[in-house]
């Protein structure tokens, strides 16, 4: 990996050992000086390993760091493990960069925001592929649309984008939201529903390097990462125009063959 001093930023990265940390770190890793914060060692990183509960043990991670991309979470059923994990941790990542002067947070939220808009037409028929009952031009879903999660986890990265806000006016940080979709290990989509929201491997680094190197004048921002699905409800124009964001991957049509 590159240092940071010789041109590229200094990054940490929060959740590498999870699967969109780990190949977002591991991307931005090849132009910037990245570090880990994880519970367990990360191989080829420099590692801090500490739980982002413990304000206190997560402080030493983010000296002489610019960008964080905070990826960690809790995604259980165990309501203290959203709050351990989902919301003191998030307050604890927000709070100890502004404590290291850390210029943009780049935080990991979730389509979950808004996945109760799901139980209703016409989006209701968008994700589970019935062409016919979908009006044209389609409804898409906006920053500016209430949010509507469908449970705790969805509740609970509104909080961490609400942080974000706050954090944004009140410390001058710059602080980006990401709404990231159905990301899997197989990349690709299993149902009618995640071939709506799908986004591929290519997509959510490409969403996140796009936002490590913002333009300084972006502040505080939403984004959906999302690929140009035929069932998407997400908005992508705003990504694109603000920060030039543009999907590569899609599924055009459901159900269907996996390319090659």
């Amino acid at each position: 990996m590159t240092d940071g001093a010789q041109g590229g930023k200094r990054i940490l990265v929060t959740g590498m050992s999870g699967l969109i940390g780990g190949m977002v770190g591991r991307s931005l890793a090849r132009n910037n000086y990245v570090r880990a914060l994880n519970r367990q060692d990360v191989e080829g990183v420099d590692c801090v390993r500490a739980d982002i509960s413990d304000l206190e043990a997560i402080r030493p991670a983010f000296e002489g760091i610019d960008t964080v991309v905070h990826m960690a979470a809790y995604l259980g059923p165990e309501f203290s493990g959203q709050v351990s994990g989902n919301l003191i941790g998030a307050y604890n990542v927000f709070e100890a960069a502004r404590e290291a002067g850390v210029k943009r947070v780049i935080f990991g939220s979730s389509g979950a925001t808004q996945m109760q808009y799901e139980v209703d037409e016409p989006i209701k028929a968008m994700v589970e592929a019935r062409w016919d009952d979908v009006p044209s031009p389609r409804r898409i879903l906006t920053p500016q649309d209430p949010p509507r999660p469908n449970g705790i986890y969805g509740a609970a990265k509104l909080w961490g984008e609400a942080l974000g806000r706050y954090y944004s006016d009140a410390h001058g940080m710059s602080v980006i939201c990401v709404r990231i979709g159905r990301v899997v290990k197989e990349d690709w989509p299993y149902d009618a529903r995640h071939a709506a929201v799908y986004c591929s491997h290519r997509d959510v680094i490409q969403m996140v390097e796009k936002c490590v190197s913002a333009p300084e004048s972006v502040r505080f921002d939403l984004f959906y990462a999302v690929s140009n699905n035929r069932g998407r409800y997400r908005d992508i124009d705003h990504s694109r125009e603000v920060i030039g964001f543009v999907p590569e991957d899609g599924i055009p049509e459901w159900p269907m063959e996996r390319p090659g």
